[in-house]
């Protein structure tokens, strides 16, 4: 995603907190009920991107994999951890960067729109689905 597209998609997700706080009935965290507001506007925003076509173009080191399975120091596990999740599902994306945030299951739950007892199923396949492709 480019600068600008990251600037516009959070100016959209601040419009819709802003139009949607008087709906805010204070029934889960603040917190949460902003990552819902942010992530169902980046979802839709992902459908209407997905329709239009691509244009621009992708460079030879966008495909670049490293050959290393032995890592030298942190910053190449993060690297690694990095693309790996890239790989991932939208959805899986979603609720493995909450998870990393530090968010319980219950608000992982209330923000994603899944059961609670979902998300520590689809946490622990996520896990299992990074540890396969860090590996390959």
């Amino acid at each position: 995603m480019e600068k600008e597209d990251q600037k516009d998609l959070f100016q959209e997700i601040v419009l819709q907190l802003w139009k949607s706080f008087p709906s805010f009935r204070q029934e889960a965290q603040a917190s949460t009920w902003m990552y819902r507001i942010a992530l169902n506007t980046a979802i839709s925003n992902f459908r209407k991107e997905r329709k239009i076509p691509a244009s621009s173009s992708i460079s030879a080191a966008e495909f670049e994999i490293p050959d290393g399975c032995i890592f030298s120091d942190q910053e190449d596990q993060l690297g690694m951890l990095k693309l790996a999740v890239g790989q991932l599902t939208k959805i899986e994306k979603a609720v493995i960067l909450l998870y990393f945030e530090e968010k319980n299951y219950q608000e992982i739950a209330d923000i994603t729109g899944m059961t609670k007892t979902n998300v520590g199923v689809k946490i622990s396949r996520i896990k299992q689905k990074l540890e396969k492709i860090i590996k390959a």
